[in-house]
């Protein structure tokens, strides 16, 4: 009788929904970790080529922070080696690596929060 297809169908429609649901928030949190980790790399591509060029930490980390503007990321989360990208003796490899703390929006996943890392390496002196 139609009655009882109606309360099957309410049935099937409580077994999907939560899957599908699962699904849904899966892909904006996977997007989201995406996004920020892509951000990350270019900020700390960005920052390693300051670091090659100029020889300076600080306009290095400035120009992590300015790259990834939207992450808020302090200066302890930037580290940036070697200090001196200039040595007499040699032409080292200066190597940029950004943290970032990534928390799941949703809460609903079964995943703890976990950190991003972005890393860039360039030969110093170009």
């Amino acid at each position: 009788s139609p009655l009882r297809d109606r309360g099957a169908a309410a049935v099937e429609f409580a077994l999907v929904v939560p899957i599908l649901l699962t699904l849904v928030i899966g892909i904006i949190e996977f997007g989201r970790a995406y996004n920020i980790q892509t951000t990350l790399s270019n900020a700390a591509r960005d920052g390693v080529r300051v670091m090659a060029l100029q020889n300076d930490v600080t306009a290095a980390k400035s120009a992590v922070i300015f790259a990834a503007s939207g992450l808020d990321i302090p200066d302890s989360q930037i580290t940036v080696d070697p200090i001196n990208c200039a040595p007499e003796d040699s032409t080292p490899t200066a190597t940029v690596t950004v943290n970032y703390p990534f928390e799941l929006l949703s809460g609903f996943l079964p995943l703890d929060d976990f950190t991003l890392t972005g890393s860039g390496s360039m030969r110093c002196n170009g």
